[in-house]
């Protein structure tokens, strides 16, 4: 294989101006795993972490590392490594995001950032190009906390922000362990965790969000992520007839859930952009019609840029419940779900996204992350950014989530000559 030619930058983004990934290819990739667990009528799929979809879509993705004559670790959280060889040892430059979806998920978000990594290695080897650095491609457990919460798990592990026993022990919604899932699917690895750290990580995702599309933009360079605070709160009242019972004297967990709901809502509107606020699961018990209920669970999930505007909108959440609750005559108990603070991403890599999109003609808008990604939890160890491309409508976490086969070509091009020019690094430049 020929190596890669460092001293022609002038020649285009990375010195390889010629090189370009195969669309058609990365459209069948992307259409042979929505195929596993496809949701009927649709071209959304559902492949809840660790299910047997999701042992199927793994073994698809591994099969493809094993075409590609990667080199194939596995840890203990079940995170999955393929690593192409470079000019010289050492960590390599990797990219990747996740394969498992919410219950009702689209075929791009996630798997558009570890297919277009293996279209980016399969274009690679059959155009004889060796890397300096090595290349990986990688695929994260349980990103979206939608079966085992948090949300980004396998990342978390991966770069030890929490213990391997401790996320083992992560009982899911349906019931089973993390760590009982692992072995029941056969990928728990042996593969040491905390990992050690990547040269440098690039992910490459669907913005699930409306702006790119708004604006007419090509690419979004990503420079940061939103904070999130999820939590679960559970209010217990006294179950009674719906009927006979005066309003004044009733201790209704329902009237508490739907009020925080709103107060949530509200509260969004008035802290304003990027504050988000959602209620997005709630449970009534006995859940009868004509019962007024015992108990209400319900999730509510803060998000903001700035820290201190969240921590600010968690203590004034905190206290309507408490205050409304109390009128009520309810009790409360929350639990913590996730909380990660605001992620600023490398500058340095940033730049290098967004002058390759230029580069390549590509319009392109520095921006933040609304949703959580694997990214966020790599930049804790090594240089990060983020490479968005629009979605239509905005839509994602939904069957009909969709990008435009231009769009996914363009994302895909920024991340090869992007990883290719990281690659290429032999000082303490970009990677340090």
């Amino acid at each position: 294989m020929k190596p890669v030619n460092t001293e022609a930058s002038s020649a285009g983004p990375s010195g390889n101006p010629d090189l370009a990934i195969d669309i058609d290819r990365l459209l069948q990739r992307l259409a042979d795993l929505a195929a596993i667990g496809c949701i009927e009528g649709t071209e959304g799929c559902a492949r809840l972490a660790l299910t047997d979809e999701d042992k199927r879509g793994r073994d698809l993705v591994v099969a493809a590392m094993k075409d590609l004559d990667l080199e194939i670790t596995t840890d203990g959280i079940g995170n999955v490594v393929g690593v192409m060889a470079g000019q010289i040892d050492g960590p390599p430059v990797m990219c990747g995001s996740h394969i498992d979806t919410v219950r009702t998920g689209g075929r791009y978000d996630g798997n558009l950032g570890v297919l277009a990594g293996l279209e980016i290695i399969e274009v690679l080897k059959a155009a004889g190009v060796t890397p300096y650095r090595p290349l990986a491609v990688a695929f994260f457990t349980d990103e979206e906390g939608a079966r085992f919460a948090p949300d980004m798990l396998g990342s978390l592990v991966y770069v030890g922000g929490m213990p391997l026993e401790e996320a083992l022990e992560i009982e899911g919604i349906d019931g089973p362990t993390v760590g009982a899932e692992l072995e029941r699917i056969g990928y728990a690895g042996s593969s040491p965790l905390p990992a050690a750290a990547p040269a440098a990580f690039v992910e490459l995702h669907v913005e699930q969000g409306p702006v790119l599309e708004a604006e007419g933009i090509t690419i979004g360079a990503v420079e940061s992520v939103q904070g999130i605070s999820w939590q679960e709160v559970t209010v217990t009242g006294q179950s009674n007839h719906a009927g006979t019972t005066p309003m004044a004297l009733r201790k209704d967990p329902g009237y508490v859930a739907a009020a925080c709901a709103n107060f949530a809502r509200e509260l969004a509107l008035e802290l304003g952009a990027p504050q988000v606020a959602t209620v997005g699961r709630l449970e009534l018990h006995p859940n009868l019609v004509n019962v007024v209920p015992a108990s209400a669970t319900f999730t509510v999930d803060l998000r903001n840029t700035d820290e201190a505007t969240l921590q600010d909108a968690e203590r004034r959440f905190a206290d309507f419940l408490e205050a409304t609750a109390e009128a009520e005559h309810c009790t409360f108990e929350t639990r913590e779900l996730a909380r990660f603070e605001p992620v600023l991403f490398d500058k340095r890599v940033v730049d290098l996204v967004a002058d390759t999109a230029d580069a390549l003609g590509h319009s392109v808008k520095r921006m933040p992350s609304g949703a959580g990604h694997d990214a966020q939890m790599l930049a804790r160890v090594c240089p990060t950014a983020m490479v968005f491309t629009p979605s239509r409508d905005g839509i994602s976490h939904n069957p009909a989530e969709y990008t435009a086969p231009a769009d996914l070509e363009a994302g895909a091009n920024v991340m090869l000559h992007t990883m290719l020019a990281l690659a290429a690094e032999d000082t303490d430049g970009i990677i340090g």
